[in-house]
């Protein structure tokens, strides 16, 4: 079936489409069934001990209870239908204990297997996919939307159901007392069933939007939270308050007009309960008048219109908690049917991997613009450190992405020891790589556990060994805790120095065949550039690395120098030649050192 196909079958009907991904939770959810029929039984059994005992009282020896039982005294037919409704309550009162534990457990279990799915399946799309969507709008689909359809499993379904089997419990008891009485009960029902399916089909978009208001509004918070220092620093406080003031009224005002349409509904129940109440009361008194039904009858279905109609009033807050969990389950869906473009292979990269990259008449570009790669040629040797410079828009981070895999090239090859990178599992080819972007992204926990992520399970020593290569260990040893030091989410408690060293030593700690940096000494000092530059020499010296930098101080030594403009490579060859050249390269080097003065009106 296509995405396409799959995405329409999802929107019209999402409670199925969880009902067939989650078969394995049927028999629990059978047995929660079975539970609420025995609980709702119990409950309508003492509506009928009344009866019985007002007919005892009108009737005495010739009453139901004496006929059955046969047992004259009417205290002793008292007496046995207090000792059986005691009975009656034990029993409700345990099936509705085991019910709802029953229910609450499988909300519970769907719920944290629906997020987990959710959350694994987010993770696994392409990069590209989550650069082009708000972080808070996934967030309220695996978070808010999760949580919704919670609510629903573990409180709408089971009034839904004890509701019908209310209808159909108190319909027998109505059937085999009197037809009559039984048509003119259930008069109010069918208006009921058929307004209730008018709102449903009206709260339906209405409860759309309602998703749709909540996803934007998470997404604004969030982002705002993560560019919180931007905002301080452009005093937009009051203007980012009126963008979310804006955006909850958004959300508050989709959520009115769900309610004002869902909050309708109870009046019109009301007026239909009144006519099916009177009906009984009318017209079952005037056959007890005539003796045509017996007076502990007619106080059974009394008592019965009471019970069956009673509870259609809640069936507005029953309709909202299923819209509301229908929404949230078809966003849930649409994400797990969100397709993965770049889909690992299948391949192993025979052990040890050597490192050897090569890239053959690729061109690449994003979504459906124009290409940023136009026929690249590029080999680099494995155990060489090459390096790709650039104006900025050259294309650099394109070409580390076809690398890592984040995207696929539109024509040609990118190739790991021979093979292309489509071919290869995800941990042959990750796995086999050391990366450190220039957007560097730390952890909430201690240091060491930071630098570990790049190899869970790491002693002491090699994690100490990692931040020496890295130039780390220095400002770690000096901090109280050391390599103990919690470290706020995203890194925020260390300098931007300090964070892109240790996310070099993440990378080192993996002992990668293939070391990337994107820019991994930008955000340091000269001094510190320096010390990393020797550690990164030794740290290199047998593994490929792959170098993107803008200070090609950093970069003079490298085995190569690969130089773009324009998603083409202009150039390439060592520093020196590079330089003599007289080229692109050659003028880049001249502006940094200085030989060149690069003024607003003219160059000198």
């Amino acid at each position: 079936m296509t995405a396409g196909r799959e995405a329409a079958r999802v929107e019209r009907a999402p409670l199925e489409e969880l009902w067939r991904r989650y078969g394995r939770y049927r028999p629990r959810l059978v047995l929660a069934v079975v539970l609420s029929v025995v609980n709702k039984i119990a409950d309508v059994v003492p509506e009928l001990l009344i009866g019985a005992a007002v007919d005892v009282v009108v009737r005495g020896e010739g009453s139901f209870v004496a006929e059955v039982l046969g047992v004259e005294s009417r205290f002793a037919q008292l007496g046995w239908l207090a000792a059986i409704n005691a009975g009656v309550w034990v029993v409700e009162s345990a099936s509705q204990y085991f019910a709802a534990v029953t229910w609450r457990g499988l909300a519970q279990s769907v719920e944290h297997d629906l997020r987990v799915e959710a959350y694994d399946h987010a993770q696994r799309l392409d990069v590209h996919w989550h650069e082009a969507r708000p972080q808070g709008a996934t967030l309220a689909t695996v978070n808010d939307d999760v949580n919704q359809l919670e609510r629903f499993l573990d409180i709408g379904a089971p009034a839904l159901l004890q509701t019908a089997l209310n209808i159909v419990l108190v319909g027998a008891v109505f059937a085999v007392a009197s037809w009559e009485l039984l048509l003119l009960a259930f008069l109010p029902i069918p208006l009921i069933v058929f307004g209730s399916l008018w709102f449903q089909r009206r709260l339906e978009p209405l409860y759309a939007a309602v998703r749709e208001r909540v996803s934007e509004l998470s997404a604004l918070i969030g982002a705002n939270l993560g560019g919180i220092t931007t905002i301080k620093a452009f005093t937009a406080e009051d203007r980012e308050r009126d963008r979310v003031e804006a955006a909850s009224a958004a959300y508050r005002e989709a959520n009115v007009a769900a309610i004002a349409s869902s909050a309708a509904f109870v009046p019109l129940v009301r007026l239909a309960i009144l006519v099916g109440f009177t009906c009984t009361l009318l017209f079952g008194g005037w056959a007890t008048l005539n003796g045509e039904l017996e007076v502990g009858l007619y106080s059974v279905l009394v008592f019965m219109t009471q019970r069956l109609l009673w509870p259609l009033t809640e069936i507005a807050e029953m309709l909202d908690l299923y819209q509301r969990g229908r929404a949230s389950t078809a966003r849930i869906l649409a994400l797990l049917d969100e397709p993965i473009d770049v889909p690992a292979g299948t391949v192993a990269l025979p052990t040890p991997v050597t490192g050897r990259l090569e890239l053959s008449g690729v061109r690449a570009g994003y979504a459906d613009g124009p290409d940023v790669l136009h026929g690249i040629d590029l080999v680099v040797p494995a155990g060489q450190t090459h390096a790709i410079v650039g104006p900025t828009g050259a294309g650099k981070s394109s070409l580390l992405r076809l690398m890592l895999r984040f995207d696929d090239p539109r024509a040609g090859e990118v190739r790991l020891d021979g093979r292309d990178l489509r071919e290869l599992e995800w941990e042959s080819l990750r796995g086999s790589i050391g990366y450190v972007s220039q957007d560097v992204f730390l952890f909430a926990g201690t240091i060491a556990e930071n630098i570990a992520y790049g190899r869970p399970g790491a002693s002491r020593d090699e994690i100490r060994r990692a931040a020496q290569q890295a130039a780390a260990d220095g400002f770690v040893e000096a901090l109280p805790l050391g390599y103990d030091t919690w470290v706020g989410e995203r890194g925020v408690t260390l300098s931007g120095g300090q964070r892109q060293r240790l996310a070099l030593a993440r990378a080192l700690l993996r002992d990668p065949a293939v070391l990337i940096l994107d820019e991994a000494t930008s955000a340091v000092d000269n001094e510190t550039e320096a010390a990393i530059q020797v550690s990164l020499q030794t740290a290199t010296r047998d593994r490929t690395a792959i170098v993107v930098a803008h200070r090609l101080s950093t970069v003079r030594h490298a085995h190569r120098i690969w130089v773009l403009d324009a998603g083409r490579i202009v150039e390439s060859g060592t520093h020196d030649e590079l330089v003599s050249a007289g080229g692109a390269y050659a003028a880049l080097w001249n502006v940094q050192t200085g030989a060149l003065v690069v003024r607003a009106d003219r160059d000198v």
